[in-house]
């Protein structure tokens, strides 16, 4: 059990952090389910218009620190590659 004030502290910022990145995660995971649905049903305008909004939610995940940007680029790259393969 922690002791020291600072380490009290540092066990209610970290589990305030905790929550904050998991609610950003989870809100990057909702736009990318938003781009692989577009293109499940084959619209590729909303395909394009759902990759569009997905794009600034992963760079801020990468400049927040919570995904690391190898990790975004392979994402969009991916999703990116599907999206231009709709006829």
């Amino acid at each position: 059990m922690a002791n020291t004030p600072q380490a009290k502290k540092r066990i209610r910022r970290n589990a305030n952090r905790g929550s904050i990145n998991h609610s950003r995660i989870s809100r990057i995971r909702t736009f990318i389910k938003a781009v692989e649905s577009a293109i499940e049903s084959g619209k590729k305008a909303d395909a394009v218009e759902a990759l569009k909004k997905m794009q600034p939610e992963i760079a801020r995940g990468v400049a927040r620190g919570v995904i690391h940007r190898n990790t975004a680029a392979r994402k969009f790259s991916r999703l990116s590659k599907r999206v231009a393969s709709l006829g």
